[in-house]
């Protein structure tokens, strides 16, 4: 790929944003081909108008699901320390800022109880990142699955993305309701990336991969401009609790 000057870039978003327009209802793949680059040579703008700039390192922020369906309330520690009290099936923490970036070891408690942890493990967390620590799978097989929030969206655009906590669910496609897949083959504990979009009103369907065949239908999204979203797939396809799906704004 070439390297551009800053106005360069522009000009190739401008072009591919105009494409990218012009066939958003008459060809939603060419749409998204069209609007992927657009995205692209904005990103190289970013880049590109900042490369002598020093950042400044934030701390990271972490937010936790819990998204294990057979699991009791819980208490998270963080280092040893209390942060969250009772967190039950399918609640979302906001964001909590840690001290800086580094290794930190977080664990699961029964809600209520000191003794011994029902899960802990450690990850490393970087500056200037957004993180969900998400509880999965069954009880007897809990596990913590860090996903990275990339919550960078150009101005006036919004993004879109796909997670599959399902434990007992096969591979599953997103498609749109009646129409084509977005997410295709995604497999429990994936988690897809953002697709970005201009922002609108979509109904999505989730079907076992490959065929036509619907197990869930999402609740409608309005997809606001200068939001990021994720589409978190939870519960027992063939269980209880039920499979549904939670709607979490990323930014």
């Amino acid at each position: 790929m070439a390297n551009y000057s800053f106005d360069q870039y522009i000009k190739k978003a401008m072009k591919y944003d105009f494409l990218a327009n012009y066939y958003k209802y008459s060809d939603p793949s060419k749409h998204i081909h069209y609007y992927q680059k657009h995205l692209y040579y904005i990103q190289q703008a970013i880049l590109t108008s900042s490369e002598n700039t020093n950042l400044r390192v934030n701390p990271p922020q972490i937010r936790i699901l819990h998204a294990s369906p057979d699991s009791p309330s819980v208490d998270i520690y963080i280092n040893n320390k209390r942060v969250i009290r009772n967190l039950t099936y399918k609640q979302e923490t906001d964001y909590i800022e840690l001290q800086e970036p580094g290794r930190y070891t977080i664990s699961i408690y029964p809600a209520g109880e000191t003794g011994r942890p029902v899960l802990t493990e450690s990850f490393t967390f970087e500056g200037n990142q957004n993180y969900t620590v998400a509880a999965v799978d069954e009880l007897n097989k809990l596990d913590l699955l860090f996903i990275y929030d990339n919550t960078d969206v150009p101005s006036g655009e919004t993004k879109l993305r796909f997670v599959h906590l399902s434990p007992d669910a096969p591979a599953v496609d997103i498609a749109a309701r009646g129409g084509d897949v977005i997410f295709s083959g995604v497999q429990f504990k994936e988690v897809t990336k953002y697709l970005p979009l201009s922002p609108m009103h979509v109904q999505l369907s989730v079907r076992i991969a490959g065929t036509k065949n619907v197990v869930l239908e999402i609740p409608a999204l309005n997809l606001r401009p200068n939001r990021t979203y994720t589409v978190y797939a939870v519960g027992f396809a063939k269980n209880r609790p039920a499979l549904e799906a939670l709607i979490s704004q990323d930014r």
